[in-house]
């Protein structure tokens, strides 16, 4: 059996090293089937121990977001890549930014920058939602609120002090919608203040949005 076929049912997924040890556990010499699978560009190294399927198998691969929630973990999408995800910005996102409950981390990988962003417990925790991509890929990403409230909190320099500032921050320099301002859940925002860096930021969000 091929490879291919040997994967097949794996390959929208990360490929971690027990993975791939129980695929290849009929070689003796797995990493040197590993190397030869990379150079064949049936594989590729994402990181040392995580692998994804190459452009050489032709089938099916992890979408980049469930690569981010492997790559460095427990972490969720959010900041630009949940904003562009959710379409509150325009822009297209070149990086995939995620938050983290360990420390930051940034990986420059075969298929992409990957950065990640520390937030403190239990602000970490809320508002996370999983997101069906395919029938066989679920991610982690933060909510349109949370991800608004993390590039707010995880921008240097940005401290909303008046509703003016914060509507001229929101429209003017994130470019979203203020349509899809006023859809936000304000009552979810709220509920994470007190467990939140930049509370007064925050409050100042809510106070902007709640007068749209």
């Amino acid at each position: 059996m091929s490879f291919r076929d040997e994967v097949y049912e794996y390959a929208e997924e990360p490929l971690n090293r027990q993975i791939m040890m129980d695929l290849l556990k009929e070689y003796n010499r797995p990493n040197d089937k590993i190397n030869e699978l990379v150079k064949k560009g049936e594989l590729i190294t994402i990181k040392k121990g995580l692998y994804m399927t190459g452009p050489k198998l032709k089938i099916a691969r992890p979408e980049p977001f469930l690569v981010a929630n492997h790559l460095w973990g427990p972490s969720y999408v959010s900041l630009d890549a949940a904003l562009s995800y959710w379409g509150l910005i325009p822009e297209k996102v070149y990086e995939i930014s995620s938050m983290t409950n360990k420390t930051s981390k940034y990986y420059q990988t075969p298929i992409g920058r990957f950065s990640y962003f520390r937030a403190p417990l239990p602000y970490y925790s809320f508002g996370i939602k999983r997101v069906q991509l395919t029938p066989k890929q679920a991610v982690l990403i933060a909510s349109p609120e949370k991800a608004i409230c993390d590039k707010i909190i995880h921008t240097s320099g940005i401290l909303l002090r008046s509703q003016h500032q914060a509507l001229e921050y929101l429209v003017e320099d994130l470019r979203i919608d203020e349509e899809m301002l006023r859809k936000l859940d304000l009552s979810a925002i709220s509920s994470w203040i007190e467990d939140a860096p930049k509370k007064a930021s925050l409050s100042m969000l809510v106070k902007t949005i709640s007068g749209l």
